[in-house]
C-alpha cells in the first residue's frame, strides 16, 4: 500500500464541504451533507441561488422541508467564497455536443475554479459521468496548472459517480448504494467514510478511480442496449401485427427475464453516456458495434413514431399537411420536469416537417424552460375536440388519472390516437408502440 504523503487530509472530520452545480444531482447531495456539517452550494446561474435562498427548488427533486432541514447549508454564485472549503464536490453536466461528442467544457471550467482557491491538502470528488481516465487526464491537470499544487502531494482527488433517478421518489440519494473511489488508496477510504455519512444503502469502494468511472459509464450503456433491443422487437412484432406489450408481458413470466419496455430515450443519462465511453474507445484503436448500433435505433425512434402515426392517418383518410395533432408529454421521463435530452422534441420536429400544427401539453415542463432550449412553448390547455391526432409520448401520472375517454374527447370525430407508453388498455388506442 502507497504511503500518504504529509500533506494528504488524515481525516476530513469538521471539513467545510463545497458542492459545484445545484442541479438535480448537486442539490440533494448539498441537502443531505448539510444536515450533517458545514456545505457551500456554488452555481453560477444567480437566479438559482435566488430560489434556493428562498426555499424552493424548481426541479422538484428536493421538498421545501428538506431544504430548511440543512441548517449548515449555505448557496452562494460568489467563487470567493469556495476557498472556506477543504473538499469540493464536482456535479456539473457532461452532455455531449451536436457531433455527439464528449462536451467537458462545464467539468473543466469547474476544475479551474476550484484550482484557483485549491489548497494544500484539499480534497476534490468528481460525481460528473466521464469517460474513463477523464478525471486524472483531463481534470488534474487543470486543477494543477491553475493552483500551481502538485497531484497526490499537495492535493487529492476521489470519484463517486452520480447515481440519482430524476422524478424517482422510491429511489432517493441516500437510499441508493455509492460508488466511491481515491486516487490513492488512503485517500479512497477518506471519500468512502465521508459518503457514508449521509448514503443509509452502503458504500461500494473501487479499487481506483479509473474502474469507478468505467462502471458509471456502462450501467446506463447496459440499459440502453437493452431498451435498443426491445425497442427493435417492437419494430418487427409491429410489422407481424402482434401485440409487443402482450410478448413483453407473456416473455416476463420466465423468472430472469428482464422487464424492460420500448420507447424513447434521452434524458441526461442513458442518452448520452454511451457515446463517453465509445469515444475513447475509439481513441484507443477500437470500433465499437454493438453499442452503436443500439444508439443508432434508439436515436431513430421518434422518426419511427411518426412514420407509424403517418400511415395510420392517411388509412383513416385523414390530411396530415396542416392537421392539428396534440402531443401529451415533453419531459424525458414520466413525473418529472426535466427536459434535457428529450427525444419527444424528435417527433414534434417531423410533425412540423410534414406541415403538422403541433400542440404540445405537459403540466409538469417549465413553458419558459422549452421554450429557451426548444424554441417550443408548451399549451397550457388542449382544445377538447380540436385534434386530428393525439400522441400519448409521456406517462404522467395526470394523464394516466384522464382515462382513454377524456384523452379521446381532446380530438376530433375519427381521430388517431398513439399510445407510446402503455398508458391506455390495447383496445382503447389505435396505435402502440
Amino acid at each position: 500500500m502507497a504511503i500518504a504523503s504529509p500533506a494528504a487530509p488524515q481525516t476530513l472530520e469538521d471539513a467545510t464541504i463545497a458542492v459545484i452545480g445545484l442541479g438535480y444531482v448537486g442539490l440533494p447531495l448539498a441537502v443531505e451533507f448539510g444536515k450533517k456539517r458545514k456545505v457551500i452550494g456554488f452555481d453560477l446561474n444567480s437566479h438559482r441561488i435566488e430560489q434556493l435562498r428562498a426555499g424552493k427548488d424548481l426541479t422538484l427533486e428536493v421538498a421545501d422541508d428538506d431544504l430548511r432541514s440543512a441548517r449548515n447549508l449555505r448557496y452562494s454564485c460568489d467563487a470567493e467564497d469556495l476557498s472556506a472549503a477543504k473538499v469540493f464536490i464536482v456535479t456539473v453536466p457532461t452532455p455531449i455536443d451536436q457531433t455527439k461528442r464528449p462536451d467537458l467544457a462545464s467539468l473543466l471550467n469547474a476544475s479551474e475554479t476550484i484550482g484557483k482557491v485549491l489548497k494544500p491538502g484539499d480534497l476534490v470528488v468528481y460525481e460528473s459521468t466521464v469517460y474513463p481516465g477523464a478525471t486524472e487526464d483531463d481534470c488534474v491537470p487543470v486543477l494543477e496548472r491553475v493552483s500551481g499544487l502538485t497531484f497526490n502531494q499537495d492535493f487529492f482527488v476521489g470519484y463517486s459517480p452520480e447515481r440519482i433517478n430524476p422524478g424517482d421518489k422510491s429511489h432517493r440519494l441516500p437510499d441508493i448504494k455509492k460508488v466511491t473511489s481515491g486516487s490513492t488508496p488512503e485517500v479512497g477510504i477518506l471519500v468512502d467514510r465521508l459518503y457514508a455519512e449521509i448514503i443509509t444503502a452502503g458504500t461500494h469502494l473501487a479499487p481506483s478511480i479509473k474502474v469507478a468511472e468505467a462502471a458509471k459509464v456502462i450501467e446506463n450503456t447496459q440499459r440502453d442496449l437493452n431498451i435498443a433491443l426491445v425497442n427493435e422487437l417492437a419494430i418487427i412484432f409491429n410489422r407481424l401485427e402482434i401485440d409487443t406489450q402482450a410478448v413483453l408481458e407473456t416473455a416476463g413470466t420466465k423468472w430472469n427475464f428482464l422487464p424492460f419496455r420500448p420507447g424513447l430515450v434521452g434524458g441526461h443519462c442513458i442518452g448520452v453516456d454511451p457515446y463517453y465511453l465509445t469515444q475513447k474507445a475509439q481513441t484507443v484503436g477500437y470500433h465499437p458495434e454493438v453499442i452503436l448500433a443500439g444508439r443508432r435505433l434508439n436515436d431513430g425512434m421518434g422518426g419511427y413514431v411518426v412514420s407509424q402515426l403517418v400511415k395510420k392517418m392517411l388509412k383513416e383518410r385523414l390530411h396530415v399537411d396542416g392537421a392539428r395533432i396534440l402531443v401529451m408529454g415533453f419531459a424525458f421521463k414520466e413525473n418529472c420536469p426535466d427536459v434535457r435530452n428529450t427525444r419527444v422534441i424528435d417527433i414534434v420536429r417531423e410533425l412540423s416537417d410534414y406541415n403538422a400544427r403541433v400542440d404540445v401539453l405537459d403540466p409538469w415542463v417549465d413553458a419558459e424552460a422549452a421554450e429557451a432550449e426548444y424554441g417550443i412553448r408548451p399549451v397550457a390547455e388542449a382544445e377538447p375536440g380540436a385534434y386530428d391526432a393525439i400522441v400519448l409520448a409521456v406517462a404522467h401520472d395526470e394523464f394516466r388519472a384522464m382515462g382513454a375517454s377524456a384523452i379521446r374527447a381532446l380530438g376530433k370525430p375519427g381521430h388517431v390516437l398513439y399510445d407510446l407508453k402503455y398508458v391506455l388498455g390495447a383496445d382503447e388506442s389505435d396505435l402502440r408502440l
